[in-house]
């Protein structure tokens, strides 16, 4: 992910117990409501970035800080299928071998045309190209080539998408 990616960004926080408690909320409503269209809305709300024609499958699951903003950038025409992990944040919380293990956190870009198959993980810091495929259960570890088809734990190109472009 390069230095202009997290500029375009927008990234802020709202510490705010009501924000927090808000966001929570609809996070938990949008992995469960029926219909993708209100399932849209409502992360929306919740202070996530999500381009047009966008299609997010139930049970879209999406590790964060509750008071961080414009983390997860999601482009036009992308298509994320059910059981999806994006990880925004990772952090060993109170275990003692806090000190020992790294915490992990950055922002997540989807750029337009993208497709995550069903059940895919995606770490923090991650930007997956226009385009891009991503198989089923795979784990994004890297950033993913445009018009790249990505599989496997971790992901590992398959092959390049000859796509028309107009």
């Amino acid at each position: 992910m390069t230095e202009n990616d997290l500029k375009n960004l927008r990234l802020h926080t709202n510490n705010s117990f009501s924000w927090k408690i808000f966001k929570r909320f609809l996070k938990s409503l949008a992995k469960i409501i029926p219909g993708y269209p209100l399932r849209i809305r409502l992360l929306r709300a919740a202070g996530y970035r999500i381009g047009k024609d966008v299609y997010i499958g139930e049970d879209l699951i999406i590790i964060d800080e509750l008071e961080e903003i414009g983390y997860l950038y999601i482009g036009n025409r992308v298509s994320i299928a059910e059981r999806v992990t994006l990880v925004i944040s990772s952090r060993p919380n109170f275990s003692p071998n806090s000190k020992y293990f790294p915490t992990s956190h950055g922002p997540i870009i989807i750029e337009d045309d993208a497709w995550l198959g069903t059940g895919v993980i995606v770490m923090p810091n991650i930007k997956i190209g226009k385009g891009a495929v991503i198989g089923a259960h795979s784990l994004v570890t890297k950033d993913v080539s445009p018009f790249t088809i990505m599989m496997g734990i971790p992901a590992k190109p398959y092959k390049t998408i000859d796509f028309p472009t107009n």
